[in-house]
């Protein structure tokens, strides 16, 4: 008997629990619509995203024990199992598909997606992330139960083991959430102060500012010291080293791809015109490294997984029942089929065919890198430049050019980007439910229904943010990933690129490889506005001051463990406020009221300035320090 057949879940195999029941259904689809749109909010606007299994599974703790009284851990796994489907989506989603606004905002060759289109894209990319999760349950859950530690996952089952803390620590997540929304609402919604404050340093030859919004914050937190001192190290590079430089060499020089003297230029259109595209270069080659570093480790995994497709467990132990294979390979092909032929997605049978042999591919990849590094880690946006790399120049082979190609290609990779996304998401799950001792079948068929819920809302969800700001040009939505994607597919398709400082970015990322540190942290850093990595530098020391408590005593290590990990759910509930209201501010900016907006009516006349954001954000920082420490 080998080490993994000897592990025994929380809840033994012989014995049933509530499970798939109405109540967790209808609670998982809730949270996955609530954290999807929070997710894309967040993903737009700083080009991150963050994992939501674990406040899921504390919020459900506190409603279904505290409110509800229902005691089954396997219905509280169901809840944040379903409810996590929404944001992974998500993410996917907002990395890829806000290229087809700005091409239609751009020019007319290009029709607005359609609901109907961006609904379909998600949910063929959703239900293929989790069917492809299925064949590799067995060789990545259960076989290396002791060699892939899925850290969400295992996270996730400490907390629904920890049934009597629940209450207790869902209490922290709507504490962050409550003070998130009204904060947010205050300084973006009644504008007393505002959001983003900045100062020009004239004798720097630069500018520095920052975006005082509590989701940065807590994303820093979540992301912890290092990830959060690289990105701000990129973007003190680019701000405070490249800026500084073309000004002081360019002169009064026009040079290409701005169209304007250099001298005459500010700061942010020098960073618009030449930062941005030497940091897509070290992004794009920060997410192939990955790649290539990993390789030998994918194709292990790759290769096992292909072998052990249709080899299927007879066994009769509920904790081993999944989706039966026949199933699983009808619903791929039934996908495949849609995607050739559904008008509303412009993708070709060559095209369905990139998505079916990419999409198991990165599936295996991403699963197998969310079991080593975390969900928070997994290289989502490495695989989408990588496959769009690849399809934009298969499509363009194959005679598909200019924007019909473009907008083929954006589809693929959207879906291939919510494939990756999905399935270590599922992974996740799985090995929480491993743990706890649920059902994969019952587990596997939540993440199908929560993948399509949340995809028939994330098109709602996209068109209403695009509406009230925009993709790309706003400084409320720069959609800083989607941006990239959209520059790498014009660049192979039409040779618009600036090569020259794309590969200026590449061998800065190469440099930071040499040197040992982590690329893409560094290279999204140098790639964004400084004003979101500081924020974000400034949550992640937060967690460093935590963390630096002492623990030379087991009593001592416990406090320091709570006080991170309240910590974590603080930030999270952050994370999810500041979206809701970011959403809800969206809605009012649609909706007209006396020659301008509801939005634009409560508006208040006066603004507190630099000066009121800069100590409102100090409050709002106290007041984290100040829920963490609050332990009994």
């Amino acid at each position: 008997m080998s080490k993994n057949e000897k592990w025994k879940p929380i809840i033994p195999a012989d014995k049933t629990l509530p499970e798939f029941t109405p109540v967790s259904l209808i609670l998982g689809l809730i949270l996955a619509v609530v954290f999807g749109a929070a997710n894309a909010y967040l993903g737009l606007r700083v080009g991150m995203t963050v994992s939501a299994s674990i406040p899921a599974a504390v919020i459900s703790m506190g409603i279904l024990r505290y409110l509800l009284r229902r005691d089954s851990i396997l219905e509280n796994n169901m809840v944040q199992t379903i409810g996590s489907a929404g944001e992974s989506l998500a993410a996917g989603a907002i990395f890829t598909m806000p290229a087809l606004f700005m091409w239609a905002e751009e020019s007319h060759e290009v029709a607005m997606p359609s609901f109907t289109e961006i609904a379909a894209i998600a949910v063929c990319g959703g239900l293929l992330g989790v069917l492809f999760m299925v064949p590799l349950r067995n060789a990545l859950i259960v076989e290396e139960h002791g060699a892939l530690p899925f850290p969400e996952g295992t996270a996730c089952a400490e907390v629904l083991l920890a049934g009597e803390e629940g209450g207790a620590k869902s209490k922290v997540v709507f504490a962050g959430l409550g003070i998130s929304a009204l904060y947010k609402f205050i300084t973006d919604g009644l504008k007393l102060f505002p959001s983003e404050v900045h100062w020009n340093l004239r004798s720097l030859r630069t500018a520095f500012g920052l975006d005082v919004l509590p989701a940065l914050a807590g994303v820093g937190y979540i992301c912890g010291r290092r990830v959060a001192a690289n990105m701000f190290a990129g973007g003190v590079l680019g701000w405070f080293v490249l800026i500084p430089a073309i000004v002081l060499f360019g002169g009064d020089n026009m040079i290409a791809p701005a169209a304007d003297r250099i001298s005459e230029m500010d700061v942010m259109s020098i960073w618009g015109s030449y930062i941005r595209y030497i940091g897509a270069g070290a992004v794009a080659a920060g997410g192939i490294i990955s790649l290539i570093k990993t390789f030998p480790v994918i194709l292990r995994t790759f290769t096992k997984a292909v072998r052990g497709i249709g080899v299927q467990r007879q066994d009769a132990l509920r904790t081993s029942r999944e989706l039966p294979m026949g199933a699983v390979l009808a619903g791929v092909l039934l996908i495949a089929v849609v995607i050739w032929l559904l008008p509303s997605v412009p993708v070709r049978l060559f095209g369905a065919m990139l998505v079916i042999i990419f999409g198991f591919f990165f599936a295996t990849v991403s699963s197998r890198m969310v079991g080593l590094v975390g969900s928070s880690n997994n290289p989502v946006s490495g695989m989408a430049i990588a496959t769009l790399l690849i399809a934009t120049a298969l499509l363009k082979g194959t005679g598909m050019t200019g924007y019909t190609g473009m907008v083929s290609a954006i589809c693929v990779g959207t879906v291939i980007c919510i494939v990756a996304a999905m399935a270590g998401d599922t992974s996740q799950d799985l090995k929480t439910g491993f743990i706890v001792g649920a059902t994969p079948m019952w587990q596997q068929i939540g993440e199908l229904i929560g993948a399509v819920v949340a995809a028939l809302t994330i098109g709602g969800v996209m068109y209403l943010l695009h509406a009230a700001w925009g993709f790309g040009n706003s400084s409320q939505l720069p959609a800083p990933q989607a941006t990239l994607m959209k520059l790498v597919v014009e660049g192979v398709m039409g040779g618009t690129l600036p090569w020259g400082l794309v590969f200026c970015g590449v061998f800065v990322a190469i440099v930071i490889e040499i040197l040992g540190l982590p690329v893409l942290p560094v290279s999204i850093g140098l790639y964004l506005p400084i004003h979101l990595s500081a924020p974000i530098f400034v949550g992640g020391m937060i967690r460093k001051l935590v963390e630096s408590q002492k623990a030379d005593t087991e009593e001592a290590a416990a406090l320091k463990k709570d006080r991170v990990d309240r910590g974590l759910l603080y930030s999270s509930g952050m994370i999810a406020g500041e979206g809701l209201i970011g959403i809800f501010l969206a809605v009012l900016a649609v909706i007209p009221m006396r020659g301008g907006t509801v939005a634009q009516y409560i508006q208040l006349n006066f603004s507190l300035g630099n000066a009121g954001g800069i100590v409102f954000f100090i409050f709002l920082l106290l007041s984290f320090l100040g829920i963490v420490r609050k332990v009994r």
